[in-house]
C-alpha cells in the first residue's frame, strides 16, 4: 500500500511540475515584459524603438523606477546599494540625486543613465538601440564587460533583427 501511495504522490507532483513549467512558458509568450526580454528566446523580431539603447526593456516592476516615482527613500537606498552607485560613480547617497526614469525619457537623467557609455554611443550614432550597430559584436563598452551574457543575448537579438530586415 505504501508503494502505491508513493507512486501516486510521485505522479501527482510530476504532473504539477509539468503544468507549472508549461504555464511559465505560456506566460512568457503572452506577457510582453517576458516576451521582449533579451534573455527569453522567442521568435518575435525586436523593435529598436521599443528597446532601451542597450537592447534591454526595463520591467514594469523595476524597483528603481518605483522608488523614483514614489520618492521612496528606503527603496532608493536599496537601489543605490544594488546598483553599486558609490563604487561605480563615486556619488554619495542623496535621495535627490538617486533616481531613474529610464534611459529614453524627457525627464532628468539619473547618475546611472547619465554615465552609460552604451546610451551615449547609440545616441551619437543616431540609432534607437545598439541592435542596429554593426560594431555590436566587437564592442567593449563597460556594460558588455560587466555583463557578457547580456551582451551575447543582445547580439542574438541583433541577429533576429537583421534577418528580418533582410
Amino acid at each position: 500500500m505504501s508503494k502505491e501511495f508513493n507512486r501516486r504522490d510521485f505522479l501527482k507532483k510530476s504532473t504539477m511540475a509539468g503544468f507549472t513549467g508549461c504555464a511559465l512558458l505560456m506566460a512568457a509568450r503572452l506577457n510582453p515584459a517576458f516576451a521582449s526580454s533579451p534573455f527569453f528566446n522567442n521568435d518575435d523580431v525586436p523593435d529598436p524603438k521599443l528597446l532601451n539603447y542597450c537592447g534591454y526593456k526595463c520591467p514594469d516592476d523595476c524597483e528603481f523606477l518605483k522608488a523614483t516615482v514614489n520618492d521612496d527613500v528606503e527603496l532608493k537606498k536599496k537601489a543605490y546599494e544594488q546598483w553599486k552607485i558609490k563604487e561605480r560613480h563615486g556619488v554619495d547617497f542623496d535621495p535627490e540625486k538617486i533616481f531613474c526614469w529610464g534611459c529614453k525619457t524627457d525627464k532628468p537623467l539619473g547618475v546611472v543613465v547619465k554615465n552609460c557609455t552604451v546610451r551615449k554611443c547609440v545616441i551619437e550614432k543616431g540609432m534607437d538601440s545598439c541592435i542596429e550597430c554593426s560594431d555590436l559584436k566587437t564592442c567593449k563598452k563597460d556594460l558588455w564587460e560587466r555583463f557578457p551574457k547580456f551582451h551575447e543575448a543582445v547580439i542574438e537579438m541583433q541577429g533576429k533583427y537583421l534577418a528580418a530586415k533582410g
